[in-house]
């Protein structure tokens, strides 16, 4: 019987645009201040993608850190999973939109929609590629530009979002690499998180545009409430779905989009678990699909992973959608 074949990361990339955007800034935008987003959000600034910057742009970008990073020419990918729900624009995709600007000529691609849980989804199916052989690697990458959809007029949302990209490149191992997966949806509880319009249930039009229909909307409290305790069934699913207690996890790189969701399920979690979480939120705010990825490379960059280490990643975002997925580092 041929040896078990497992997905595990070989490589992390990212990127961020060179724009800040501080909480000062918004002060002259909306009624609103730098103690009440810092106090709510735990958000101090984040990043805005210049006009001509694309989320596919974006994504090339971090991509190419990561095929650095794992060791892999562009012309030898085999496969581009890209998580995002703000795509250059609806077809083609950006999966083949990065294919182009990478030259992955060998490569096929597609992009996933399930907001800031997407990465963990793309992640989710790039790692049964491999693990069933279709494939001999792939890129998993979260890109977003959620300043295009944000609207700016609105100080409960607009302090919230910013631009970015994060990337992995799976290869094939002989030891677990991703070690768990949960993954979940509950379409009935859509209209949390939302952009209303831009699809073929309210096409384009300048009433859409007018009640600003093509920008997220969100029910903060409901959110709130929803995120925590599923991220919080998430994280401890895929815990014990990799064999493992919360204490033997050495870093939690949650999704990166509340200080106070990540302070609650670090808490619920157990003792202790807090000291083990990365944050970057201050800095970038909730970029989505690029949320964990981006985070997941400024740790490795940082010197916060090394070989053998366990790592959750937990997310939570518009569908409404969540999953887990534990990671040991190889």
């Amino acid at each position: 019987m041929s040896p078990k074949t497992y997905a595990a990361i070989a490589g992390v990339g990212h990127y961020a645009p060179a724009k800040v955007l501080t909480n000062a800034d918004l002060e002259k935008m909306v009624e609103t201040s730098d103690e009440w987003i810092l106090t709510r959000t735990g958000i101090r600034e984040r990043r805005i993608a210049a006009p001509d910057e694309t989320t596919s742009a974006m994504g090339a970008v971090a991509a190419r850190m990561a095929l650095e990073r794992a060791g892999i020419a562009p012309a030898d990918v085999e496969a581009i999973y890209v998580a995002t729900c703000t795509p250059d624009m609806i077809f083609p995709s950006t999966a083949c939109l990065i294919q182009a600007a990478l030259g992955a000529s060998r490569a096929y691609g597609f992009d996933l929609s399930s907001a800031c849980s997407g990465f963990l989804m793309a992640l989710d199916a790039a790692a049964a590629a491999i693990e069933s052989g279709r494939v001999r690697n792939a890129l998993v990458i979260g890109t977003e530009k959620l300043s295009a959809v944000t609207d700016w007029t609105s100080r409960n949302t607009c302090v919230l979002f910013g631009d970015g990209a994060g990337a992995v490149v799976l290869k094939p191992s002989d030891r677990p690499g991703i070690r768990s997966s949960l993954l979940g949806v509950d379409g009935n509880q859509a209209d949390f998180l939302s952009i209303p319009a831009g699809g073929c249930k309210l096409p384009a039009s300048a009433e859409t545009v007018q009640n600003h229909l093509h920008t997220i909307h969100m029910a903060g409290r409901e959110t709130f409430k929803i995120a925590v305790n599923t991220m919080l069934e998430a994280a401890q699913t895929a815990i014990a779905r990799a064999g493992l207690t919360v204490a033997e996890v050495d870093l939690m790189v949650p999704h990166q989009a509340n200080m106070r969701i990540v302070e609650a399920v670090a808490k619920r979690l157990g003792e202790g678990v807090m000291d083990k979480v990365f944050l970057n939120l201050d800095r970038y705010g909730n970029t989505s699909a690029a949320s964990i990825p981006l985070a997941l490379s400024e740790a490795f960059a940082a010197g916060k992973i090394k070989s053998g280490d366990k790592i959750l990643m937990v997310a939570f975002g518009g569908g409404l959608s969540w999953g887990g997925s534990v990671v040991e580092w190889l």
